[in-house]
């Protein structure tokens, strides 16, 4: 999922994001309601994907995450809400759950716990299974469905050629070399002698690219790998 963690409190809010990106999850981060606003506007004006969970603290400086949530509900923006705080009533459970959030967490709380939450999360709210949305040259791709679609042409991906476009976006500020690309995608030696990263390359791009012979979405990086539109050399 691509999930948004909104926490002023650094040291919580980098070890979630360490914990969930360990856990494959696209994830990004800030300290307050406000930025966090407009890092959602951004994805409905689709300037970014859009985000498929917020991990909100309630008592944040500025609007609080309480505010925050009543105002995305307002602007009717699908988005999964789960809320973290230190308060711990039912009157304040109630409360936030009645400003829009789907689930709450009282601080201080176990890894496994929220894990659970967020898996819980995912299997009840439909706008949290569609898996990843990216567009690049007019071509829009549906991680999540496995779909490519050009020209309003859709192109049905392979499993493994949606995990290498997820692996490249998700590394989109390097190259990904052919060893990484092996091991986290085929699950192989990353020592292993094989063509078959290029060639599974090759047929992607056949799908995805408006010209094959000069690629602007999965580009080759020479002596290297390949890259989320990078220039080759």
């Amino acid at each position: 999922m691509h999930i948004l963690v909104i926490e002023d409190e650094p040291s919580l809010r980098d070890g979630l994001h360490d914990l969930l990106s360990g856990r494959g999850h696209e994830v990004e981060s800030c300290a307050r309601a406000e930025e966090a606003w407009e890092r959602l506007e951004s994805s409905q004006r689709g300037l970014c994907p859009p985000f498929d969970l917020l991990l909100l603290d309630w008592m944040l400086p500025g609007m609080s995450g309480r505010e925050l949530c009543r105002q995305i509900r307002a602007a009717n923006i699908e988005v999964g809400i789960l809320m973290l705080t230190a308060r711990a009533s039912e009157t304040d459970k109630v409360a936030g759950l009645r400003e829009g959030a789907d689930d709450y967490l009282t601080k201080p709380f176990g890894v496994q716990e929220l894990l659970a939450r967020i898996a819980a999360l995912g299997r009840r709210l439909p706008q949290l299974s569609r898996g990843l949305r990216l567009e690049s040259d007019g071509c829009h791709l549906d991680l999540g469905r496995c779909l490519a679609i050009r020209d309003g042409q859709e192109q049905p991906l392979t499993s493994r050629e949606s995990a290498i476009l997820r692996l490249l976006w998700q590394h989109r500020d390097r190259a990904v070399g052919r060893d990484e690309l092996l091991e986290k995608v085929w699950n192989a030696p990353g020592d292993l002698r094989t063509r078959t990263v290029d060639v599974t390359v090759a047929k992607l791009r056949q799908k995805i690219e408006r010209d094959c012979k000069c690629p602007t979405i999965v580009q080759t990086v020479k002596g290297v790998g390949y890259a989320w539109g990078r220039p080759e050399g």
